[in-house]
């Protein structure tokens, strides 16, 4: 009886103890409007995986949209959205950062800079 009453309380102990490990996850969508192709999706993704807390990260040209599931007690949506900016990439309401963005390459660069993809010939 004494085996069976200590194995229900480690048992418990052991479950109790789990649980409170699980950490708790968001994915936040992020608006990246200045970007234009595939090298700023690898630019944004490498950028973004580097930073402690964040889970996955993905690039969306087409929709220009950034989606990143991020753990909540290591780094929230502003400091992702600073991190963007810090790549060279607008976000939401951050704009880029002047420095970063002067970096970047010229199929990278907003359409007004001399950048973008340009349009295709017919």
């Amino acid at each position: 009886m004494k085996r069976l009453l200590f194995l229900l309380i480690a048992v418990t102990a052991i479950s109790l103890s789990a649980s409170a490990q699980t950490k708790t996850s968001l994915t936040a969508k992020v608006s990246t409007p200045t970007v234009q192709c595939d090298m700023c999706k690898e630019r944004i993704e490498s950028y973004l995986k580097r930073y402690d807390g964040v889970l996955s990260v993905n690039v969306n040209v087409k929709k220009k949209e950034t989606t990143v599931k991020y753990l909540t007690d290591r780094t929230n949506i502003e400091n992702l959205k600073t991190a963007i900016a810090n790549a060279g990439y607008d976000a939401d309401d951050v704009p880029a950062n002047p420095d970063a963005y002067k970096e970047l390459p010229k199929c990278c660069k907003k359409t007004e800079d001399g950048g973008g993809m340009g349009k295709p010939k017919q």
